[in-house]
Order: structure tokens, then C-alpha cells, then sequence
């Protein structure tokens, strides 16, 4: 995820619609009632496996570590080839180097598809645990858990290169080579799941910032939630899966719907599909907004809780089964 701009551009009418939103979500933001009878689905022995392989590599797996990326392209490749129907690299190349997406599907037969992705480089030199190794590893967890359901659609999962600068917003983002692919292929896509930091949690007082002061009242200080976040006009699958997400109550769950020119609603993968005109949504923790390890050396592994990571993956699973 990409840091953020100056907020000082926000406008009035920005403004206005954010009130309206979080009164509008306020009684249903924060469930009280979470479950404590959920068994959790996510295995977190192997997303601690994950997470390590991922990230305990010898070089940082930015743009200019090819072999690391590559190796990190491969991993992720040999996880997904043990539970998909078809699994490639989706190549490209940037400057004449060549970098990879990494695709596995399930469901083949289906004419409708749902991707759900995560970028797997990293900004720097750093782990990227929680950025965002915690997203790859939600995808490769999944892969394994949705391959065992009997489901409607196909299922695409999705490893992107290239989010982090200097490529965000760019043409050379993994997510806008995917998408535009399948653009040009008129493929059916029923919605894009994006998997965006979803590992820190911090329960302590005044541990969650925003971009604007006033929202902690409608959110809370504590960072111990996931946030659902979506444009403006996103259509039915944006609406099912936040009602169906919060409707799981397994780990606080809360909505953020703005315009998509607000800062932050597209810091991530998701924004590539909205602009080939799919539904999309981002899964997160809020990135910078909570964790101060973001972007820094600090992001290592050590600092997620896997528990709380396990049942955002949970709540995932759980909306993809009864998406209609």
C-alpha cells in the first residue's frame, strides 16, 4: 500500500458525505456481540509457515531484487498448484525486466469469477509482513480452504508485483495488468477481493489514527478491527460482501464507503478493477493509520496476531460461500 497525500485537499463536500456515511453506519459499525463459539477454519501453523517463508528472505522482495521476487513468484506458484485446477505466471515486462503475476483458479468451468488478490512486493528494504505478506498469505490460505467447497463461481487467486513505488498508480502495477486482461477478454467478473494488511491489530487507547479526527467517534482509537472499504456506486457484490462480511461477526468489522477521489478509499490493487469498470473492495487493517512498523524495518512477522489474521480470513471464506 502506498502512503498517503496531504489531506489538507480534502473539500467540504468530502466532508459532508463522510458525516453522512459513519451516521449512516454508526449502529452497525462495531458489533459488540462477536462470536466465542467460532471454530476457527484458518490453520495458523501454516500461516505462520507462510509468513515466514515469505518474508525471512535474503533480500527484501522490492523491484530490484528479481531473484528474490522470483523465488517469492515461485512459492506461491507451488502452494497454489496443490489446490487449483490451473495455476501460471502472468508475465510482463517493465524496463526490459521481466515480472510476474501468479494466477491459480479454481472452479473452471464457471462462466462468473471472483478474484481475490494480494501484491507480494514490498516498498524498501524491509519484511513486509504485514505489507503484505499477511495478504499473500490470506490468498494462499483461501486457496486451500475454498478449493474443498462446492461454489457457483470460478475463483481467481491472484499475486500481484509491482504495487509499491515507483510503480503505484501506474500502468506497470500487477493489478492493472490482470485487470485489463481480463477486460479485453470481456471475462465475467461478479467482483475483485483485495487483501491489504490484514495482520496488526492493537487494542491499546489512541492506537488507530485517521485521516480525518472526528472519524475515531463513528470508529473508535482502538485498532482492533478490519475495515471493509469501497467506493461510492460499487454495485451488488461491494454491498453483498460488506453485509455478508460484518453479518459473520467473528472480529470487529466496519465499513468504509466514500468517494473514490477521497484519500486512501484506493490506496491498493482494488483501484485497477474500478477503473475497467468492476465492483471492488479492500480488505484492511488500515495500514499507516495503525501500524507504525508500515514501511519500516519493524514490519517483520513478529508483530501480527495470527489469531485475529486467521478469523479475517475466516469471515472471508465464510462470505464467499454465500455469495449469490
Amino acid at each position: 500500500m502506498i502512503v498517503a497525500h496531504n489531506f489538507k485537499n480534502i473539500t467540504l463536500r468530502h466532508l459532508a458525505l463522510i458525516l453522512i456515511i459513519f451516521f449512516g453506519l454508526s449502529q452497525t459499525a462495531s458489533p459488540e456481540n462477536i462470536s466465542s463459539t467460532h471454530t476457527i477454519l484458518s490453520d495458523t501453523i501454516r500461516l505462520k509457515s507462510d509468513l515466514k517463508i515469505i518474508t525471512k528472505t535474503a533480500n527484501s522482495r522490492n523491484y530490484r531484487n528479481i531473484q528474490t521476487l522470483n523465488f517469492v513468484a515461485d512459492y506461491i506458484f507451488n502452494e497454489l498448484s496443490k489446490n487449483c485446477d490451473t495455476v501460471y505466471y502472468q508475465s510482463y515486462y517493465v524496463n526490459g525486466v521481466e515480472y510476474k503475476n501468479v494466477i491459480g483458479s479454481i472452479g473452471i468451468d464457471k462462466q462468473e469469477r471472483i478474484v481475490i488478490g494480494a501484491h507480494y512486493d514490498v516498498c524498501g528494504d524491509q519484511e513486509g509482513a504485514d505489507d503484505n505478506a499477511s495478504g499473500v498469505t490470506g490468498v494462499l490460505e483461501l486457496s486451500r480452504l475454498l478449493s474443498k467447497e462446492k461454489l457457483s463461481s470460478r475463483i481467481d487467486f491472484v499475486a500481484y508485483s509491482l504495487e509499491e513505488p515507483p510503480f503505484f498508480r501506474t500502468e506497470h502495477m500487477g493489478s492493472n495488468i490482470h485487470a485489463k486482461m481480463l477486460s479485453e477478454n470481456q471475462a465475467k467478473l461478479k467482483g475483485m477481493i483485495c487483501l491489504e494488511m490484514i495482520g496488526y491489530f492493537n487494542d491499546k487507547p489512541k492506537s488507530q489514527s485517521y485521516p480525518i479526527g472526528f472519524l475515531s467517534l463513528f470508529y473508535g482509537n482502538k485498532g482492533d478491527y478490519i475495515t471493509i472499504v469501497q467506493k461510492f456506486g460499487n454495485g451488488t457484490f461491494g454491498s453483498q460482501v460488506n453485509k455478508l462480511m460484518k453479518k459473520q461477526r467473528l472480529i470487529r468489522t466496519k465499513s468504509f464507503i466514500a468517494p473514490s477521489k477521497l484519500p486512501g478509499v484506493d490506496f491498493s490493487d482494488h483501484q485497477n478493477y474500478w477503473k475497467y469498470g468492476y465492483s471492488a473492495v479492500m480488505i484492511t487493517n488500515t495500514a499507516f493509520y495503525r501500524n507504525r512498523n508500515y514501511h519500516e524495518k519493524t514490519d517483520k512477522m513478529e508483530t501480527l496476531d495470527l489469531k485475529r489474521m486467521a478469523l479475517v480470513i475466516d469471515e472471508v471464506l465464510l462470505t464467499i460461500r454465500k455469495l449469490k
